[in-house]
């Protein structure tokens, strides 16, 4: 009878290792491999790199205000002087602002997080190996747990085995089960360990992207003019770190409140960035946290708990919860409701919010 169970245990660990397999791969797989740009890369590929969704919404609101297309005021209210944009976050910015009265800081950062074009610049860096998607890498951690129950489903068997052997009064003429189960476990302990997917979604290869920007030189992105691109180079790579300056004292401020990618909660480990943070699991300081779940063209969500709490900017298909089309989630157009699956689909193996 035991030798039925250790069959039916091997034939669960054996399924379960080769679906965690697949999973785990698909995780690490790049579907559009290229090489690294280097200090080419575009400005919001870095911020998104380097600070996570926040960081993104922060650089365009640095690049606009220094040229004069925005107004952030003490009150942290931003106002649209000029409509003129250049790219689609900064259309879909514009069109969160609305009209001449302005909107919040902390709303407008919500809002713009969360839209499809904000989230599309993660996707893309995952496609081509520089972060990990969030999907594949919540898929490999659910399927990392079943190997773990076909481990303690293993476990029980040989124990029930081993007892049923002990009780038999032949039991010194029959070959005994735990040596068996004993090896089976052992080998299913080594491959849980050997095969534990990545928690951190910036990549080896992000990572060292990352350090070609930096350079020992300032970075200075050729999407903005001459005269504030080292500044806001500086800040899609470091945040607010960047506005050290005296005559940077009143952006500063108004930057550094609720959902900000000022000081991020921890650095990528072994990221040699100073400064940058794990893009996928957080990427903001103070009371909030911003992150990337992923997108897709169809959809986004978000979520905001109000003041010291955190926001959770989910997307995809498979988790999609907007009651509207427009990409403006929280703007006075539209808003996207929440749902227990934009909160849980975030957790787990690098989840919202953590690093």
């Amino acid at each position: 009878m035991w030798n039925f169970r250790f069959f039916l245990a091997f034939a669960l660990v054996a399924l379960s290792l080769a679906v965690a397999a697949v999973f785990n791969w698909r995780s690490r797989r790049v579907t559009d491999p290229k090489g690294l740009p280097g200090r080419g890369q575009p400005l919001l590929d870095v911020a998104f790199l380097a600070g996570g969704p926040a960081r993104v919404v922060d650089t365009v609101l640095v690049r606009m205000e220094r040229e004069g297309r925005v107004v952030i005021s003490r009150a942290r209210r931003v106002t649209v002087t000029s409509e003129g944009t250049s790219d689609p976050v900064e259309r879909v910015l514009v069109t969160a602002v609305g009209g001449r009265a302005g909107r919040d800081l902390s709303v407008l950062r919500t809002s713009v997080t969360g839209s499809p074009e904000v989230q599309r610049i993660g996707d893309a860096l995952a496609a081509r190996g520089l972060m990990r998607h969030p999907a594949a890498l919540k898929a490999a951690w659910r399927a990392r747990k079943l190997v773990v129950l076909a481990l303690l489903v293993t476990v029980v068997l040989g124990v029930v085995s081993t007892v049923q052997w002990l009780d038999d009064p032949k039991w010194d003429t029959t070959a005994p089960p735990f040596p068996p189960y004993g090896v089976l476990v052992l080998f299913t302990v080594i491959s849980l360990i050997a095969t534990r997917p990545a928690r951190s979604r910036i990549t080896p290869a992000g990572r060292r992207q990352l350090l070609l920007v930096r350079g020992s030189t300032p970075w200075r992105p050729y999407e903005v003019a001459a005269e504030h691109a080292e500044l806001v180079g500086a800040f899609a790579l470091d945040g607010t770190l960047a506005l050290r300056a005296s005559e940077h004292r009143a952006l500063r401020e108004a930057l550094t409140g609720p959902y900000s990618s000022t000081r991020p909660p921890r650095s990528s480990r072994g990221s040699g960035s100073r400064g940058s943070s794990d893009p996928g699991l957080g990427g903001s300081a103070g009371t909030g946290t911003v992150v990337w779940c992923g997108s897709t063209t169809t959809s986004s969500c978000g979520s905001s708990g109000g003041h010291g709490s955190s926001h959770h900017s989910c997307g995809g298909s498979s988790h999609s919860s907007c009651g509207s089309s427009s990409h403006s989630c929280g703007s006075s157009s539209s808003s996207c409701g929440s749902s227990s699956s934009c909160g849980s689909s975030c957790g787990g193996g690098g989840g919202c919010g953590s690093s």
